[in-house]
């Protein structure tokens, strides 16, 4: 199971980047939109949970747990000076339950933020 899954339920997205003032300002759009996110760490100790033994790096979990931040380092090996933003949306990317906002089924969360976001600029 994902740590974002395990951390943030159903409740809100997961959020890793790599320049703070983009991620803020996904954030504020997220808060506009009514979508609920929450920035994780992607401090370079994570690293290590992708370095592979057949290969520099592995796209896969070193069985230690962060599997959301794992995913999050992968992508920052093939980046460079880009910035950039993962959004995990495991948890929300579902509804179990029909709420009077929202039906059940698929969410199409982040939508309504990456929209605003683009509009931001």
């Amino acid at each position: 199971m994902r740590l974002v899954r395990i951390a943030l339920a159903n409740v809100n997205a997961g959020v890793f980047g790599s320049d703070q003032a983009f991620t803020d300002k996904l954030l504020a759009s997220s808060k506009a939109a009514g979508e609920k996110m929450w920035q994780m760490p992607i401090d370079d100790d994570y690293g290590e949970f992708i370095k592979g033994t057949v290969a520099d790096i592995q796209n896969i979990g070193s069985g230690k747990g962060g599997g959301a931040i794992t995913g999050a380092m992968f992508i920052k090996e093939f980046t460079g000076d880009s910035p950039w933003i993962h959004l995990d949306i495991a948890g929300t990317a579902w509804n179990d339950d029909a709420k009077p906002w929202l039906a059940k089924g698929p969410t199409g969360v982040a939508l309504r933020t990456l929209v605003h976001l683009v509009m931001s600029y």
